[in-house]
């Protein structure tokens, strides 16, 4: 029998959250500082640049790799012969009691993005609680945890179907891959959940998901078994697509293909797909009686000896001056650096702002968007000197059914987000001749140090969700969508996968 304290368990989970937020595991960084090396797309290779220079400047920060440090996940093991000490409380609640230690560190606050009554108020916890806890009793005298971070844009692209036991489960993989869009931030992991049932295969996936990279070494050794060829079948069929890094076109847009499974009814083939993004974060330990199983840090020598700077064709932008004309001969593809005073809003704000402009009232004062560009993002909150903290484009597709109204009554003149713009968005820059810029995703430090102020202007109340406005200095990012509707997501991959399959067809 062995004893657990509640505080051990506690002081672990806290640890572990504080760590992975700003330590990539050191098999992702390998990874794609391999696909960088490889990678013969500008703007697919630029992109992960940014997103290697920003894991160092993390680690050596410990600051959030990405502004949207996840919902926890947590799959436990306790041993039948445990016993916890000095507890009073559940499980459960010491596991949450631990992210909220996490989430509010004063030295690296993490952004709380949990919302309780998601169907009605959505009202945000505060303190990034409650976890998804998955536990199991299993024999022996120790507890094992591994636990993750999961980020919005990747966990929201997640698929699941039944298929009947004689389909391909590689060709649903690769008809299912060119929906997800971007907003997953390529390159990641896919996480793949075989069999069980509907719920079964989620939860399998998802688990999959924590498993080391290790797909170059399963390519050198061979396949052992049919799991390991379906890896290998998905893994080179998906990054075939052209797809790559941001969604840019690209040699490489997955970095492993994970996979579990279980048994299954004789009538059924339940399968579920989840991608991992670029701000992959997770992390294990084990509790054994002797106190809190605490992370033990990486050496910065670990991390490629890379830098990142704009190329010599850039496009220096001033904000501050800009008219709708200014943009006309922007193309998609183009790098440019902003200088000057944006507007910040996403999802809870847009939605404000789409009200009082349908009833007809005014936006609140300081919002102003004529001739100005908006960017979707909710940063984490300032430390130490910090201006703002990490603050990494959201998805864009979300704010596309608002996008038509925004620029018909506002004046807005342009967007930064991160992904493609669904046929409602770009339908929408076409018609008013604005234009849409992506910022890399995973690369939110990065970002934020080309932030030089920052102000709340509107909706104070929504936390990280309100309105500011950010004044910047050379912020990078690239013309996804031309004011002729022209996307930089539809051409690149496009491209691409025509370029990998002719250079196929040569070598065979």
């Amino acid at each position: 029998m062995t004893t657990i304290k509640a505080g051990d368990l506690i002081a672990s989970v806290a640890d572990s959250l504080q760590f992975i937020s700003y330590y990539h595991p050191l098999d992702f960084v390998h990874a794609v500082h391999n696909a960088w090396q490889r990678e013969e797309s500008p703007a697919a290779k630029d992109a992960l640049a940014q997103i290697l220079v920003n894991s160092r400047m993390c680690a050596e920060g410990h600051r959030p790799i990405c502004q949207d440090t996840g919902i926890v996940t947590v799959f436990i093991s306790i041993g039948m012969d445990v016993r916890w000490g000095d507890a009073g409380v559940s499980v459960a609640d010491m596991i949450n009691e631990g992210v909220r230690r996490a989430y509010t560190h004063p030295d690296n606050v993490l952004r709380p993005s949990i919302m309780a009554d998601p169907a009605g108020i959505r009202k945000n916890t505060g303190d990034n609680t409650p976890a998804v806890i998955h536990m199991e009793v299993v024999p022996g005298d120790k507890v094992e945890v591994h636990l993750a971070a999961k980020g919005g844009g990747s966990e929201n692209k997640a698929k699941m179907a039944i298929l009947n036991p004689s389909d391909s489960i590689a060709d649903w993989i690769v008809d299912v891959l060119p929906t997800l869009g971007a907003g997953w931030c390529p390159p990641g992991i896919l996480g793949i959940g075989i069999g069980g049932t509907a719920e079964k295969a989620v939860v399998l996936a998802k688990e999959a998901l924590l498993a080391p990279i290790d797909i170059q070494e399963l390519k050198q050794r061979g396949p052992q078994s049919k799991l390991e060829e379906l890896r290998l079948e998905i893994f080179d069929r998906v990054n075939d697509l052209g797809i790559g890094a941001q969604g840019l076109g690209g040699l490489t847009t997955v970095l492993d293909v994970k996979i579990i499974d279980f048994p299954t009814h004789a009538a059924s083939l339940p399968v579920a797909l989840i991608p991992n993004c670029a701000a992959t974060r997770h992390a294990h330990f084990i509790l054994d009686g002797s106190g809190p199983a605490l992370q033990e840090p990486p050496s910065l020598d670990d991390w490629p000896d890379i830098s990142w700077e704009a190329g010599p064709d850039a496009r220096r932008v001033n904000l501050d001056t800009l008219t709708r004309s200014d943009t006309a001969d922007w193309r998609p593809g183009e790098t440019l650096l902003l200088s000057g005073k944006l507007l910040t809003g996403r999802d809870a704000a847009h939605k404000r702002m789409d009200t009082l402009l349908k009833q007809g009232e005014p936006l609140p004062e300081g919002v102003d968007f004529n001739n100005r560009f908006i960017y979707y993002v909710g940063p984490v909150d300032a430390v130490r000197d910090e201006v703002v903290g990490p603050a990494g484009p959201t998805t864009a597709t979300r704010m596309d059914k608002f996008t038509g109204l925004m620029l018909e009554r506002t004046g807005l003149i342009g967007m930064i987000g991160k992904a493609e713009r669904g046929p409602e968005g770009l339908a929408a820059i076409k018609k008013y001749g604005a234009v849409y810029l992506i910022a890399v995703g995973g690369a939110a430090y990065l970002v934020s140090r080309a932030i030089t102020a920052s102000r709340v202007v509107a909706f104070a109340e929504l936390g990280m969700e309100a309105i500011h406005e950010f004044e910047v200095k050379d912020m990078p990012v690239t013309v996804a969508v031309d004011s002729n509707g022209n996307s930089v997501h539809q051409t690149g991959p496009a491209q691409w996968q025509e370029i990998i399959i002719r250079d196929k067809e040569t070598t065979s």
